[in-house]
């Protein structure tokens, strides 16, 4: 029984999948993970044992501009990272039982390509409601996108997007296809989501509501137990004083804004600590004052529990670990899920969504203020014991009972 998982996306993207691959591997299936050639990826599948196929350039370089120019044009974008995911999936994925796919779309459905080819089932998985298609939801704004102000019935604004896809990832993928043999595919968003896609995000943080067009399989989030100790400097920082207050954005760039002095500075004026993450930004501390500490990736599951609140760009996995620790947040969305989550988290109650996605002191002070009320971390701490930790479990069994058969999670 052979599976493989195909992504291209950030940390949030892969490490997922990773915990997938875990769970696979112990009912007794080999995997492979397709994914980025990042070097911080490799080095989390090879902690666990999982076999990496690289796949296009590293999200990091593409992501900070250090990589070479691409293609100028969205469809241009779309189809030459549909075309790179296919080599890569095509290379890795002989005798392969079912695919996997998630990340972005053109990516994903390179890899349904090659499922289709092979004649084997495939699945789509997504980390947030608001990526399918849904009559409560708005379909996420999309670089390249616009939608006309008068329009606002969601089922409508759901076909533009559908019509948008077509038009700049359709192209590209039907061209790819002409180039193999095969035929043209009339709905792009069908053709990569299927039918029936998981959705693999904990149900209390990020509800599935019915009746919906789809019919969507809700796991519960794919967690990655993280073992690693905090680094020595980190722990002597946090038994130094009272709890911090954490300050990182993932793989968010952040625009070049002066994000590090105005976090520093609202989270001073709230009496707290500061715990500054690196990231993608590269984010530094302003000045050599023992109440700060700047760490690089570090293993977040042990050091969320450990904060005064935790102040972030939105991503699905920030968040959802977060919840898990009982921690308050406070989220600063800069795209895609982001802004979800950030509406998420403040319609729970257990933190503040941050006025816009530039940092202002002002506007980041308020978010904090609501965060670190005590309310705010009682309600924190009263949801994390509702949210479920057998995503990855529950996803693996559920395809392994499928594969290779019509079954009501794969599409073949």
């Amino acid at each position: 029984m052979r599976v493989l998982l195909s992504t291209y996306g950030s940390r949030g993207d892969v490490q997922p999948m990773a915990a997938l691959a875990v769970r696979l591997r112990e009912l007794g299936a080999q995997v492979r993970v397709c994914a980025p050639a990042d070097e911080e990826f490799a080095k989390l599948l090879a902690g666990v044992g999982v076999e990496l196929v690289p796949a296009a350039d590293p999200v990091r370089t593409v992501v900070t501009g250090a990589a070479s120019p691409a293609p100028t044009t969205l469809a241009q974008r779309a189809a030459a990272m549909l075309a790179a995911q296919y080599e890569a999936v095509a290379a890795a994925a002989e005798g392969c039982d079912a695919v996997v796919a998630t990340g972005l779309l053109p990516a994903a459905a390179g890899a349904r390509v090659v499922a289709e080819q092979m004649g084997v089932p495939y699945a789509f998985v997504a980390f947030f409601p608001s990526y399918l298609p849904s009559p409560y939801l708005p379909p996420l704004t999309r670089p390249g996108q616009t939608f006309p102000p008068e329009v606002t019935d969601i089922r409508a604004l759901h076909d533009l997007d559908a019509r948008f896809m077509n038009e700049a990832f359709g192209t590209g993928l039907n061209a790819h296809r002409a180039s193999l043999g095969l035929p043209p595919v009339d709905d792009f968003r069908d053709y990569v989501l299927t039918g029936r896609p998981l959705l693999a995000a904990d149900p209390v943080l990020a509800p599935w509501r019915e009746p919906a067009d789809l019919d969507v399989v809700q796991t519960g989030a794919w967690i990655l137990p993280d073992e690693r100790p905090l680094p020595q400097e980190l722990t002597a920082f946090l038994d130094a004083g009272e709890p911090p207050v954490y300050v990182g954005f993932g793989s968010m760039p952040m625009g070049g804004t002066d994000v590090a002095r105005i976090a520093v500075e609202a989270v001073r004026a709230q009496g707290r600590r500061v715990l500054v993450g690196r990231g993608w930004a590269d984010l530094a501390l302003i000045d050599d004052h023992d109440d700060c500490l700047a760490v690089g990736e570090v293993n977040h599951q042990a050091l969320f529990g450990r904060l005064a609140a935790v102040v972030h760009h939105g991503g699905a996995g920030t968040t959802t670990t977060a919840a898990r620790a009982g921690v308050p947040q406070v989220l600063v969305p800069q795209m895609a899920d982001q802004p979800y989550w950030a509406g998420r988290v403040s319609e729970l109650g257990i933190g503040a969504a941050h006025d816009g996605p530039t940092p202002t002191l002002d506007a980041l002070s308020a978010a904090l203020g609501t965060a670190l009320a005590p309310e705010t971390r009682e309600r924190a701490r009263a949801v994390a014991d509702t949210v479920r930790t057998d995503g990855a479990t529950a996803a693996a069994k559920l395809l392994v009972d499928t594969m290779g058969t019509e079954g009501p999670t794969v599409s073949a």
